[in-house]
């Protein structure tokens, strides 16, 4: 068999991690899996976290398992990508000791005790939440200072696994846009905003943009592996980000990424902050390019758990004709949206149908309601980016696993009345935007495939629908503030 050219693509997402083997056209030669193992603080209300070691350990498994299965490919580099406000921290000795996901929302209680927000919100593009990096050290300090004494550094989730493999720690810089001490119009750390937080500027690793070769890979891990010592590797970025690579969109267009949650950018030129707090500014994985984004937050991890309740043993295919045979739905969901600012959050939620049960409703009924609200909250904070910025194009770009269902991919484009285009390895979207990293830093701009498929709307609108959902989101937020209050 013919030796193809290819990378080796770590990513980490919020509900495993995945070793995959991309050729440097895009095709996927081997993915391997495995569920990440988080731990819970019972010092903090809704906490999360992981030994960095046991982490490492899997990925070095799965790896040398996906490269045992494809001995055919020759590993010109190594990228890694990962979810977006996960930090692995890291003492003097530069032994990485405690793992903090994007689900640890341990600094909840000091979101409102910052001294000055709004200097906050201005210079990294996003309001103080515990849904960032800097919320979840505040709770170490305050709780467990035995830890923040210890910790003299640290990293993104993928930015930890290039440090890992090559032995040179940076933060790029659409991860570090992600922790409250960056500053988003100047690309660099922000002193001022670490001074909110307590911590020293020069304790933040050096700010390395996606694509920068940190060298070769060491010699202890080319031996782990069994890779060659002139194996490179390359730093990779955020999973938004690098999945918006994959499609390849250009300076104004939107791109939708249903994941875990369903990110929904606008790429631009120039920084801009919304001074309503409408949408996050983040850095993009290129130097001169931003992104505008709204999230209706977790969607697509609802999607999986309502597939292994009501499909436990039954493929995504069979549930998917189960959908398309339905004539409709009259069930309403309310799965964790309900038109808030605040994500991660625990609500209360459920289904509403009609009483008493219609002996047509099915479980099929209840997975296109979770689908439609899935497509709703895309609309609905779709409009709210329309608010901050002008949408004119007549196509979204889509990427992500979530498009692998048609019936969301038609209730998107009906609702947006908008083309929904598809490029090929959408479901894969982050890995295959690490190749085109990869290739781009190796010179091999033109390798990756063009084929693209497209999903047009039917000429209606599904108002009176959506507006039901909205009647339904407003049910559930005021149920949660009676319970508050």
């Amino acid at each position: 068999m013919a030796i193809k050219d290819g990378y080796l693509v770590f990513d980490i997402g919020t509900g495993n991690a995945r070793v995959a083997i991309i050729t440097t056209s895009g095709e996927i030669l081997a993915l391997e899996r495995e569920d990440i193992h988080y731990e819970i603080e019972p010092l903090y209300p809704d906490s999360r976290y992981f030994s960095p070691d046991l982490l490492w350990e899997q990925l070095v498994q799965l790896a040398k398992k996906a490269l045992a299965s494809v001995p055919h490919v020759a590993i010109k580099a190594i990228t890694s990508t990962s979810q977006r406000q996960g930090i692995v921290l890291l003492d003097v000795e530069n032994h990485s000791f405690l793992g903090l996901p994007n689900i640890d929302n341990r600094g909840r209680e000091w979101e409102r005790m910052l001294p000055d927000s709004e200097l906050i919100f201005q210079t990294t593009g996003r309001s103080p939440s515990t849904l960032f990096s800097a919320l979840k050290l505040v709770a170490l300090k305050k709780k467990q200072p035995h830890l923040w004494d210890k910790l003299a550094t640290f990293t993104s989730l993928s930015d930890w696994v290039t440090y890992k493999l090559s032995d040179v720690l940076v933060y790029e810089p659409s991860q570090a846009t992600e922790t409250l001490l960056y500053d988003v119009q100047k690309n660099d750390w922000s002193e001022v905003v670490c001074e909110q937080f307590g911590l020293a500027l020069d304790s933040l690793p050096e700010l390395k943009w996606s694509g920068t070769i940190l060298g070769q890979i060491t010699p202890a891990m080319a031996r782990e592996l069994g890779l060659t010592n002139d194996v490179l590797i390359i730093v990779g970025g955020g999973d938004t980000q690098l999945a918006i690579e994959s499609t390849f969109a250009e300076n104004n267009d939107v791109v939708i990424v249903s994941g875990t949650t369903t990110p929904i950018c606008k790429i631009i030129d120039h920084c801009q902050v919304d001074h309503e707090k409408r949408a996050w500014t983040n850095s993009h994985t290129h130097k001169n390019r931003w992104l505008l984004e709204t999230n209706p937050g977790i969607t697509g991890l609802n999607y999986q758990k309502l597939k292994n309740i009501f499909y436990k043993n039954e493929s995504y295919q069979q549930m998917e004709d189960e959908l398309s045979k339905l004539e409709g739905f009259d069930c309403v969901s309310a799965l964790g949206m309900y038109l808030s600012d605040e994500k991660n959050a625990t609500k209360k939620g459920g289904f509403i149908f009609n009483v008493p049960l219609d002996q047509h409703l099915s479980r099929a009924h209840f997975v296109a309601s979770a689908l439609w609200e899935i497509a709703c909250s895309i609309k609905w904070n779709f409009d709210r980016l329309c608010e901050v910025t002008s949408i004119e194009l007549p196509y979204v770009w889509a990427c992500g696993g979530g498009f692998q269902s048609k019936t969301l991919t038609k209730f998107i484009a009906n609702l947006l009345q908008k083309e929904v285009r598809i490029r090929q390895g959408f479901n894969q979207a982050s890995v295959v935007g690490a190749a085109a990293i990869c290739n781009q830093s190796l010179g091999l701009t033109d390798a990756l495939s063009g084929d693209i498929k497209v999903i047009t709307p039917d000429n209606r609108k599904d108002n009176v629908k959506y507006d039901e959902w909205l009647r339904g989101q407003h049910f559930f937020l005021e149920m949660n503030e009676n319970t508050c209050n």
